[in-house]
């Protein structure tokens, strides 16, 4: 059975691409129904438009109220009745509203071996830490930062020659394979 997912994105939409590329392959029984990002500029949403997929631009204003934003995204989300959603590269967290209805059932990627280097700079911070290997993680969003339950994790070698980018972007090559498999093997553990 096909699996609906809406994803959920901040950027250029590259995690997003590799999904819609996989099920364009036959390599995920999934159905992306809707693209949702907090930023109106998002490249991401631009890569949804051309696919006829629905994009919806949800931004965060400054000062506004959080946990309405949360409520209306939540709102945004449900009228597409997803079965999963995917969080890829969405660089905003997710509130009580949003969990309430979602929770269980929301996947992020995290460029790290969660729980090592939670937050917004993997990478950055495991070349700080000196490791020798770091990876990518996809996880059951909960109510913490970077903190719900590991589904699948993939290492990549630190380099000593590596700088952010660098290993930013070995990273995302596995992040990107993490989702894919996340994604197809949801259904078979989520009938």
């Amino acid at each position: 059975m096909t699996t609906s997912v809406v994803v959920l994105l901040s950027g250029s939409g590259t995690l997003f691409q590799s999904l819609l590329d996989a099920i364009d392959a036959g390599e995920v029984d999934a159905r992306v129904v809707a693209a949702v990002s907090d930023r109106a500029d998002a490249a991401g949403l631009e890569r949804a438009r051309a696919r006829g997929i629905p994009a919806i631009a949800h931004p965060l204003e400054r000062g506004a109220d959080r946990s309405a934003w949360d409520r209306e995204l939540a709102a945004i989300v449900a009228a597409y009745d997803p079965d999963l959603v995917a969080s890829a590269g969405f660089m905003k967290l997710v509130g009580e509203a949003f969990l309430a209805r979602f929770g269980g059932r929301t996947i992020n990627t995290h460029p790290a071996l969660l729980p090592s280097f939670p937050g917004m700079h993997g990478p950055r911070d495991a070349l700080r830490a000196g490791v020798k290997v770091s990876g990518a993680t996809v996880f059951v969003v909960d109510a913490g930062v970077d903190t719900g339950r590991i589904l699948l994790q993939g290492a990549v070698d630190v380099y000593d020659t590596d700088d952010v980018d660098t290993l930013h972007e070995r990273i995302k090559v596995v992040e990107r394979r993490l989702l894919i498999q996340a994604v197809s093997e949801w259904k078979k553990e989520h009938p």
